[in-house]
């Protein structure tokens, strides 16, 4: 198959859009009474936008999002010292 390593990069222009609407998402979720923190990591693990709210049109973000990429940006960030 692959013997070479594949890479994966996100611009920053991306990842501003991308932490932009994570957080509407966020502030949508804590709005109706969720836990943002586990809704968005069911969303991540299944990718079954239900987890997401309609409220303020945060399931329709949260489709824009390209889960690999947000995952990149949530380690880098997590790992960054």
């Amino acid at each position: 198959m692959f013997d070479q390593t594949m890479t994966f990069s996100v611009n920053e222009d991306k990842e501003a859009e991308l932490k932009k609407n994570l957080t509407a998402i966020y502030d949508a979720l804590v709005e109706k009474g969720y836990n943002p923190i586990n809704q968005i990591v069911g969303y991540i693990l299944s990718e079954d936008p239900t987890y997401i709210t309609t409220y303020n049109n945060a399931r329709s973000l949260i489709r824009r999002i390209d889960r690999d990429e947000l995952l990149q940006v949530l380690v880098r960030e997590y790992l960054q010292k």
